[in-house]
């Protein structure tokens, strides 16, 4: 009675990369800014063996308007982190999320005259 059924794990899957907490978090506060803003109103996020993407919509119907792209396999050369725009031309590449995320956060500012 007392017999003992070996557990066989299945073969590991390949991983999947994702962005963590922070960099999504990041990510949705500048998204949600400018759906505040009115430019934006739909989001997809892609999740792949070799890269995560967060598609940014003006309607759902469309192309996305920016891509925010993490490919781990790209860290040591040209940075792990892309924006890439709406005709997929990479407008920002970069090793931290912030300093590729810059070009959005400046169409988040207006002229304030005094």
């Amino acid at each position: 009675m007392s017999n003992v059924t070996p557990f066989v794990l299945p073969a590991r899957a390949a991983a999947q990369v994702v962005f963590d907490r922070a960099e999504l978090n990041a990510i949705l506060n500048i998204y949600g800014r400018l759906v505040a803003a009115g430019e934006w109103r739909d989001y997809a996020i892609a999740m792949d063996r070799d890269a995560a993407v967060f598609s940014c919509f003006r309607r759902a119907s469309e192309r996305p308007e920016a891509q925010v792209v993490k490919r781990p396999a790209l860290r040591n050369k040209q940075g792990m982190f892309a924006l890439i725009g709406e005709g997929g031309a990479v407008l920002k590449r970069g090793h931290e999320l912030s300093s590729v995320l810059a070009p959005l956060e400046r169409r988040l500012m207006k002229l304030v005259e005094a």
